[in-house]
């Protein structure tokens, strides 16, 4: 089949591109920019929030059988798509846990829990999705897919998320980890991609969460686990030292970016209880976050991908000492 990627050179657009290349697919990317592409990807550039920018590079192009948006990061961008490709017969958009309107702190109990009304800032990231399903489902019905993704994670991820956890444990002796363990879940970049070309295949729509199973592994199980990758690599991980919540407060630390993928015990009580029911009975996979944990510090030691300097007030030493 005829495959158009919205973005192509970046985390998941890179991902779907190649899945979509070795499945023998015909494929399109459109970036803004040049990147490097598989071989026989045909490649096109515009910028795919302006409409006439996007029918341009489209022109000799042809019609689609389907489209897989990976970069859809403005509600103008999805007004764009939806004049130009509103009519093909199978339509992935990469929505985002964010446009539920209560998480955080959630919980998410299925796609009917409330998504931001179209009176929300689109400004923020969670209305800016929850308008922009609007708009492409007001077009394509049930021909588009709404993957509410959650975090994504695996080799090629420049968030400095995840990596930077490894990044600390391969370069830290001792490293500062909330103290209460609470469960987490991801889903592998690789998982989402293949899943979302699945679906364009079968031709699925409405909104699905897509993210990993509720419980699949605990917040201290992802830092084993990257303790692992970087001993799988041959480096001497460092040791984890638990820090009390009061303490990590008090200091200032900030929840996510600080110590990325922590929230405090009241949010994350609920925010990581997330349904994924119809994901499963549509066939997401779900990868051993042990497996996506050293493919991606595999890639950073391959890549040089650097990270800065751990910042000297989350050193353990500090934090226990205001505790």
């Amino acid at each position: 089949m005829r495959v158009l990627t919205l973005g192509a050179t970046g985390f998941l657009s890179g991902a779907v591109v190649r899945e979509a290349a070795a499945r023998g697919h015909e494929v399109v990317g459109l970036s803004r920019t040049p990147g490097d592409l598989p071989a026989g990807v045909r490649a096109v550039h515009a910028d795919r929030d302006d409409v006439d920018s996007l029918r341009t590079a489209l022109v000799d192009v042809p019609r689609p059988d389907a489209v897989v948006d990976t970069c859809g990061y403005s509600v103008a961008g999805a007004l764009a798509a939806a004049e130009v490709l509103g009519d093909v017969p199978a339509y992935a958009y990469v929505s985002s846990v964010s446009a539920y309107r209560d998480w955080p702190p959630g919980p998410v109990r299925d796609e009917s829990d409330p998504t931001f009304g179209p009176d929300a800032d689109v400004g923020e990231y969670g209305p800016m999705k929850a308008e922009s399903e609007r708009v492409l489902r007001a077009a394509l019905d049930d021909r588009v897919l709404l993957a509410r993704a959650g975090l994504i994670i695996g080799p090629g991820d420049r968030t400095r998320r995840l990596t930077s956890w490894i990044h600390r444990f391969a370069t830290e002796e001792r490293v500062a980890v909330p103290e209460h363990d609470v469960p987490v879940a991801f889903v592998d970049v690789r998982d989402l991609a293949g899943w979302l070309l699945d679906m364009v295949e079968r031709g699925v729509g409405g909104p699905v969460t897509a993210t990993g199973p509720a419980g699949m592994t605990t917040f201290h199980g992802m830092l084993e686990a990257c303790r692992a990758a970087v001993a799988a690599e041959g480096g001497d991980p460092a040791e984890a030292v638990p820090v009390p919540e009061a303490a990590l407060l008090e200091a200032g630390v900030e929840p996510w970016r600080d110590l990325p993928f922590w929230l405090p015990d009241d949010v994350a009580r609920t925010a990581w209880d997330v349904a994924t029911g119809r994901a499963r009975e549509l066939g997401l996979p779900s990868r051993p976050v042990e497996e996506s944990v050293a493919d991606a510090w595999r890639w950073v030691l391959r890549t040089g991908f650097e990270h800065p300097p751990l910042d000297e007030r989350l050193h353990p030493e500090r934090l226990l000492t205001r505790s």
